[in-house]
């Protein structure tokens, strides 16, 4: 039976690591070396391929533990196998050999094993890996253009290893592992061609890597954009392998379950590896793991990557049994094309929008930055049309004085190298064909081909069609033949009509990447048989989606209005109501654009009348009444610029650019900073002078209180729009003298194992508005990048925040390492969990330069300006230390009670006469919730604090709707507070607005769950019995001495029934977040520049997670454990003031100060099941979620545990199994 009739049976069982199984042999160098490879230099050792040669018995008996243990599937020992990785070995020359041995020893074992039980066929799978190197990345950081492998060379290797493979006997071929989609397409296309060279067909098997947690690849695909730049190839099955554990690909692999239309695959790693790089994760623990995949229905393949042996394949064929195989999806019909992310040509999205300004034919400046080798400017004009809205950008790079191949690959290299350019696909541009089938070997993404036609006869056009096919990509085909151009109606769908026929029927193109450009030309030229061509082109359009099913339609729209180039009104009303009666026929897209100005409906009745009469071809003299208007035009446009806004104008263009930063609007600002650059002479200057003036205005109102954190983000934006429009002039005349307009330079990072950064991105925005250049390294950044980027860019500050415990930690981790490379740059600490004290005691004696605690982002810029000033910086930072040496000394032991003591007097609960409610619902559930549900929950007073307004302001949420009401409010503040009350009004009613947007287009954002089960306390450890094991939570006590008479030290532990009361008493988990859609707008706001929104979403995000948790209390409370049935609705006060009965300490929190518990939490819950995943620090993403404990005793109550001494501190250590040491990453006290 085949291996294709075989997967739609019965879900197959792949074999697992080669590499783990080698380690258990303890091979020597001697070993991979053998007899044969003795005097060939370098290391042989990890060669494992060349085992194949010379120890073949180790693979042999390897490839048979693996079948003995039900494995349907066996793969060659050839994952590096080709020239480019064994050139590493020196013996890249014995490739083919060495898949030749590796087919014979699979194929030998899998047919022996076939002849024993014919009812189960074993396959040889020939593997190939991804090689070492990558074609869409760069190795060398200062030349981001640079490949050290070509897409040819690559094929080239793959070519001689496949076909190698292929004539060994090999049943699929596996292109694995894969993290680099332009490799996996080089694969691709190596396979095709080996398996027509060798006269075979065998399944192509796909199986792709992602890097981290966000599921992209290495390279910066989406999973959807992977699906996308593969889609043209004839693929058996597709799915994920190595990355992480199974339980860590659970969204990855739903993502193709549901989109892919192949048979799935998945063979992760035994788990994550150890701090030694080994695998923990037991055979049996992985196979309920990937009990999930097969219940779900998500699978056809499984198998095993790191850290698997014999033993866990074993599990997994009575594993396989339990489940149907999946079901392929149907394949999409819809134009997808890709660049990192997806875009999918849906009816929803009516028109694309094709980038036109990179174009040496259509932009004079963009040729003259091409030409002078301006590449990073001419990045910016890409930049600039994705940012104003290009969903595809138009690449073209020919001119006679050009190299337009080099210039399309170099040019394509650096544009992959932007993601925040390359998130959207390309179109490559080119009338020469050598240019079109290079810049495609650059791509990893799905591009469009603009363009080829049938001029040179069906023979041409068909290889060309072919090989779009073969490199992935979609194609524009003009309306162009033999005879010429097709210029009339009847032309146009004739030409179109006969290609269609044969880029379906002879080279295998489907439909939807087809698209037409039926040739948009000029008109209103004077010339009759000219007047026409707009009708002509909509008709055709028209034609194509009635009569060529499938096929889309495309044009250049600036060819129109080419009579009245210098008019840029009248071409762009043209372009505008061409596009108007185009879209409304069928124009799919057209290379437009997109920064024009001018729309459909912003076109004056008569104008407009006018212009249609042209584009229509409604009356014989509507070209000479056009001209007219275009006359006229002219000059009421020349009168209206010589009288615009005299008042305005009135005002110094430096009072005008400040008022524009304070106020956060940037409607004048072009026309402004062009008169401010003429006025002072250059784009610097305009920075030092009025803009720096702006600036420093913002933080001088905002340290004084009289702006608003809000009006400050919102003027950050404005600064950003101002230096963008500056940027260009700036970096020359930098170029020019070397200066810079910058205060200072400041590197800020969210240190490793921490993923909040609400202050850190409030902290940029401040110190932005103060003229510092920021460079944000985002959350999580590991120590050494820190100090590599500190080096690099010789940075004046080093700013560090966390908010999670194990972060202080962290951070006297990153300054003992910047002390190391001989740093002396200041650094500055900020955070929740951050105070003076704590930087003086832990923080600074690790660095010799000096370490200064910014309570509050508006100290930053303070503190900066102190250290830039030559007459201050010495004395500020002696003044420092010696506060911070007087803290370290001002240190005195806390009064304790001993941990006996404290225990004598733990709170008295009277248990004879207590009856724990039994929950209602036990076990482990996840509940549905919204936006909705939530939202009346939120907390405003903690929101307008992480604002700095104040909590006092939070009454404007009391105020509903009413108008009236809200003035009244507004009137009852003093006079000095009505400014602040008016921006926390303001404030609200953005928030509001944004929550409206989040119900209707994330409402099922928010996730939760819960676990309630039977409990128990002993020893100060509250023990849950869960039905697999006991979950025990070791709690502090309070030992702090209280003042008052008969105290009592509390525990959470003290509100649990003792184990030995005999009675049964209950407690919970919890889990709640904001979720991860929420998430991914703000980093899509934080990535568009949108900063004051994604501040804004993301301290909406903290609120909701916190409502979530207070809105599923109430549910456990009232309906899940049902405690309290009859608990009335309190209103967001009473709630907030704990009036009802039980508590839910969240972990990290006073009363429950162990970071770790996240880890024990995530066991318990499987976070995973609503979207949390942990950083390696126990922080929780997304960082809006919260996570907690549930106790319902009508005593329990929240405390703070305060200081505990070193004999509670060595017990508590002793039972999480922590040393006192690492107690002080973990603990908060």
């Amino acid at each position: 039976m085949r291996l294709e009739e075989i997967v739609k049976e019965r879900i197959l069982i792949l074999d697992g690591a080669m590499g783990t199984m080698i380690q258990r042999y303890g091979l020597t160098e001697a070993d991979f070396r053998g007899e044969r490879f003795r005097d060939v230099p370098g290391l042989m050792a990890g060669n494992n391929d060349l085992l194949s040669l010379t120890r073949p018995d180790v693979i042999r008996d390897i490839h048979r533990k693996y079948l003995a243990a039900g494995a349907d599937i066996i793969e060659t020992n050839t994952f590096s196998s080709q020239r480019v990785s064994m050139a590493d070995y020196h013996v890249e020359d014995y490739c083919r050999e060495i898949n030749l041995a590796a087919c014979r020893i699979a194929r030998e074992l899998a047919d022996e094993f076939t002849a024993r039980n014919p009812e189960k066929p074993r396959f040889v799978a020939g593997s190939v890996g991804p090689t070492n190197k990558t074609c869409s990345m760069s190795p060398d950081v200062n030349n981001p253009a640079y490949r050290a492998l070509t897409f040819d060379e690559l094929v080239t290797a793959y070519r001689e290893q496949m076909e190698a493979l292929l004539e060994g006997g090999v049943d699929a071929l596996l292109i694995e592992t894969i993290f680099d989609t332009l490799n996996a397409k080089a694969a691709i296309y190596a396979a095709e061609a080996s398996m027509q060279t060798v006269g075979r067909r065998v399944p192509l098997m796909l199986s792709v890597t992602v890097s981290d947690k966000s599921g992209r690849t290495l390279s910066g695909q989406t999973m959807e954009a992977f699906l996308t730049s593969v889609a043209h190839a004839d693929i058996f099955s597709l799915g994920l392998n190595c990355s992480f554990g199974a339980h860590d690909l659970i969204p990855f692999l739903q993502v193709l379950a549901h989109r892919s239309p192949y048979y799935i695959s998945v063979y992760p790693n035994a788990g994550l590896p150890n701090s030694m790089g080994e695998y923990d994760q037991t055979p049996d623990q992985m196979a309920e793991e990937m009990k999930f995949f097969v219940e779900e229905g998500w699978v056809n393949i499984i198998g095993g990557c790191c850290g698997t042996t014999d033993e866990y394949i074993a599990r997994f064929p009575a594993l396989a049994t339990q489940g149907r195989p999946h079901v392929p999806a149907g394949k999409a019909e819809a134009l997808c094309l890709s660049g990192l992310e997806q875009f999918e040509l849906t009816p929803e999205v009516r028109f694309v929008n094709v980038g036109e300004r990179c174009n040496v034919a259509g932009s004079r400046k963009f040729l003259r930055l091409v030409k002078e080798k301006n590449y990073e400017e001419a990045l910016e004009i890409a930049r600039k049309q994705v940012e104003d809205g290009a969903l595809v950008i138009d690449i073209n790079m020919d001119d006679a004085m050009l190299d337009a191949r080099k210039e399309m690959v170099d040019f394509l290299n650096l544009i992959v190298s932007e993601p925040d350019i390359y998130r959207v696909p390309v179109m490559i541009d080119s009338s020469e064909w050598e240019v079109i089938s290079a810049g495609l070997k650059c791509l990893q993404g799905k591009a469009i081909v603009n363009s080829i036609s049938l001029k040179e006869g069906e023979e041409t056009f068909l290889a060309h069609a072919r090989e779009i096919k073969r490199l992935g990509a979609a194609v524009v085909v003009m309306a162009f033949d033999e005879k010429g151009q097709a210029d009339t109606y009847e032309r146009k769908i004739e030409v179109c009509a006969r290609a269609y026929k044969l880029l379906i029927e002879e080279a295998g193109l489907a439909p939807c990447d087809i698209i037409f450009d039926p040739n948009v030309l000029a008109i209103a030229t004077g010339i009759d048989s000219h007047d026409n061509y707009a009708v002509d082109f909509i008709r055709a359009t028209a034609w194509i989606h009635e009569n060529l099913p499938g096929a889309k339609v495309s044009g250049g729209v600036s060819n129109l209005s080419f009579s009245f180039r210098g008019n840029n009104f009248i071409r762009e009303a043209m372009h505008a109501v061409f596009l108007y009666h185009a879209i409304r026929n069928g124009l799919d897209m057209a290379i437009v654009n997109p920064a024009t100005s001018i729309t459909y409906d912003d076109l004056p009745t008569e104008t407009l009348a006018l212009i249609e009469d042209v584009v229509l071809n409604r009356r014989p003299d509507a070209t000479e009444r056009l001209i007219d208007l275009a006359e006229k035009h002219r000059g009421e446009a020349v009168k209206k610029e010589n009288n615009i806004d005299e008042d305005r104008h009135r005002q110094p263009v430096a009072d005008r650019l400040k008022q524009a930063l304070v106020k956060g609007i940037s409607t004048h600002l072009e026309t402004d900073l062009a008169e401010a650059v003429r006025q002072y002479g250059s784009a610097l200057a305009v920075i030092e002078q009025p803009l720096m003036d702006g600036m420093n205005r913002v933080g001088q109102l905002f340290g004084d209180g009289k702006m608003f954190l809000p009006q400050v983000v919102k003027s950050a934006r404005t600064m950003k729009q101002a230096v963008g429009i500056l940027q260009p002039l700036i970096e020359q005349e930098n170029t020019r003298n070397g200066e810079t307009s910058k205060r200072g330079k400041f590197i800020v990072a969210t240190v490793k194992g921490d993923v909040h950064d609400i202050g850190k991105n409030i902290v940029a925005v401040i110190l932005a508005c103060n003229n510092f250049e920021v460079i944000d390294l985002g959350v999580m950044v590991p120590a050494e990048k820190i100090v590599e980027r500190a080096i690099a860019e010789q940075a004046d500050f080093i700013g560090l925040s966390g908010l999670i415990t194990p972060s202080l930690e962290e951070m006297c981790h990153v300054v003992s390492e910047m002390e190391k490379a001989g740093l002396h740059t200041p650094v500055i600490i900020g955070g929740a969990t951050t105070s003076k004290l704590h930087t003086a005691v832990k923080i600074a004696p690790c660095y010799s330069g000096a370490v200064i605690h910014a309570g509050d982002a508006s100290q930053n810029p303070l503190i900066a300006a102190q250290l830039l000033n030559p007459q201050t910086r010495e004395e500020f930072i002696r003044s420092i230390r010696t506060e911070q040496e007087a803290l370290r000394n001002s240190l005195k032991p806390f009064d304790l009670v001993t941990l006996s003591e404290a225990e004598r007097y733990a709170p008295y609960i009277d248990w004879d006469t207590y009856t724990a409610p039994r929950p209602r619902q036990m076990g482990l559930h996840t509940v549905p919730v919204t936006v909705g549900d939530i939202r009346p929950f939120i907390n405003w007073r903690a929101f307008f604090s992480v604002w700095k307004i104040g909590a006092g302001y939070a009454s404007i949420a009391d105020m509903q709707g009413c108008d009236h009401c809200k003035a009244v409010w507004l009137a009852s503040f003093p006079s000095a507070e009505r400014a602040k009350a008016a921006e926390a009004m303001q404030l609200y009613k953005e928030a509001n607005r944004l929550l409206d947007i989040l119900e209707a287009e994330n409402n099922t954002s928010p996730q939760a769950c819960y676990l309630l089960a039977e409990a128990a306390s002993y020893d100060n450890i509250i023990r849950l019995r869960l039905p697999d094991s006991d979950f025990d939570i070791p709690c502090l006590r309070q030992q702090v001495r209280k003042s008052e008479a008969n105290a009592r030290y509390y525990s959470l532990s003290d509100f649990i029934r003792p184990a030995n009361d005999g009675k049964p008493d209950y407690a919970g988990l919890f889990a709640v977040t904001a979720g991860n859609e929420i998430q991914r707008r703000i980093e899509l706001l934080r990535r568009d520049g949108d900063d004051y929104t994604a501040l804004l979403l993301q301290s909406l995000a903290d609120r909701l997670a916190e409502a979530a948790a207070e809105w599923l209390h109430r549910q456990i409370r009232r309906e899940f454990w049902g405690y309290a049935p009859d608990e009335p609705d309190l209103d967001l006060q009473s709630l907030l003031s704990v009036r009802y009965r039980g508590i839910r300490p969240a972990v990290g929190y006073p009363s429950l100060p162990d970071h770790s518990l996240f880890f024990d939490w995530d066991r318990a819950l499987d976070f995973s099941r609503i979207g949390i995943t942990l950083t390696e620090n126990g922080a929780m993403m997304p960082n809006a979620s919260v996570a907690g404990l549930y106790i319902a005793h009508p005593d329990a109550r929240y405390f703070h545990i305060g200081h505990i001494d070193e004999t509670q501190r060595e017990h508590y250590a002793h039972q999480r199994g922590f040393t006192p040491e690492e107690t002080g990453k973990w603990l908060s006290v």
